[in-house]
């Protein structure tokens, strides 16, 4: 057999080794491809089994807090936009929270803030945070909402209508952007980009990503709603979970259903699409306790967490004393309406839409302190304070 010689230091010697590094580096390019392509197929993120969100809900304590929107914001546009965010009354305000035992709140972001300044968006967020965390409560963000006035704007928000519940809360997104698919990419890209900046946060709860997604606004706006609202985000919605999921979030991702009947054969198909799209249920309910407790057997049959994201509307029978000892018998976490009596003027009831109110109501129909940090009625804060250091003994 011939064979040739190769001497060391010859251009020839040195061109084959050049040559062999070549495909050295090609090769190890293409299986680190490989693994970079392993890794992300590992970390893909799923909605959660029963066993993984039932193990997720055992490491938290029993949740019991408010939806908040500091008192002095009409909205949440107001509240994180920044000429008019105020961290110190968010101080003062969750500091009256947590004097009362309350370890959570729900709180609601938009994609025109994201929009307008995404960096010092998140900048006022994580300011927030802070402050939430020094009074040790969790958060769960609301990305998407649609109630109330369907053309939000940035800047100066308007000032409220005397004595009218919510005057000035403003869907996210608008009208406008739900009509424009061209927005939708900036839509994913808010949401993504948002999940994704606080997705291993200790401090967020979790994402609640469309808040009563199927609400046509009744008296308040279903005049300028438009008549397919519902199933452009019928199919909007399924999209806005994949984009939350694929930031790959710690925290579990839900919608919340709010009417109907949730039983077997009886729930609608948008309302099972939330449900199964939910890594933890989450509902709402302003009736009776025995409504209350009657919601709760709807949803067991999924076999996860819930937390109840909207209560507590006294007229209603709806109440701290009704709802919160049925949670503590099923481990539901309760997050009511309203903090403290402000520009959202919520302590006025629904029908102030359509029924004028001089004055302030005989019963306050949300909220739970007066904007001076006094109980609107002491007994009833005493009662979340002692329920929730039972369940919640350090």
């Amino acid at each position: 057999m011939n064979t040739v010689k190769v001497l060391k230091n010859t251009p020839f010697a040195l061109a084959l080794a050049a040559g062999l590094m070549l495909f050295s580096c090609k090769d190890n390019k293409e299986a680190e491809k490989k693994d970079e392509k392993a890794t992300t197929e590992v970390v893909e993120r799923k909605i959660w089994t029963k066993e993984e969100a039932n193990q997720w809900y055992a490491q938290q304590p029993w949740y019991v807090g408010a939806n908040f929107t500091n008192s002095n914001a009409i909205n949440t546009l107001e509240m994180f936009q920044a000429d008019t965010f105020d961290p110190a009354a968010i101080d003062k305000e969750l500091g009256w929270a947590e004097s009362i035992g309350m370890n959570c709140m729900r709180v609601y972001l938009h994609d025109l803030l994201h929009q307008q300044d995404p960096e010092g968006f998140y900048k006022r967020v994580e300011e927030y945070l802070a402050i939430a965390d020094k009074h040790h409560i969790k958060t769960l963000f609301v990305l998407f909402d649609s109630c109330w006035d369907p053309f939000p704007v940035l800047g100066k928000q308007r000032a409220p209508k005397p004595h009218v519940h919510n005057s000035g809360s403003a869907q996210a997104p608008g009208q406008k952007a739900l009509l424009d698919s061209t927005q939708y990419p900036r839509l994913e890209k808010y949401v993504k980009e948002t999940v994704a900046r606080f997705k291993d946060d200790k401090r967020v709860l979790g994402w609640d990503v469309w808040n009563e997604p199927d609400n046509m606004t009744g008296p308040s706006y279903e005049k300028v709603e438009i008549k397919n609202k519902v199933e452009l985000i019928g199919k909007l919605l399924p999209q806005v979970f994949d984009w939350a999921r694929s930031a790959n979030p710690s925290q579990p991702v839900t919608s919340g259903v709010w009417q109907g009947d949730w039983s077997e054969g009886k729930i609608n198909d948008f309302h099972k699409m939330q449900l199964e799209q939910s890594d933890i249920i989450t509902f709402h309910c302003y009736d009776k306790p025995q409504d209350f407790e009657n919601r709760i057997k709807q949803l067991e049959r999924f076999g996860k967490p819930m937390i109840c994201t909207e209560y507590m509307a006294r007229p209603n029978g709806s109440t701290f004393e009704g709802f919160l000892p049925v949670a503590k018998k099923y481990n539901v976490g309760m997050i009511n309406w309203g903090l403290v009596d402000g520009k959202m003027q919520t302590k006025y009831p629904w029908d102030s839409w359509t029924k004028t109110y001089t004055a302030e109501p005989p019963v306050w129909f949300h909220d739970v302190f007066h904007t001076d940090g006094t109980p609107y009625i002491k007994a009833e804060t005493d009662f979340i304070k002692k329920i929730t250091s039972e369940v919640n003994k350090k």
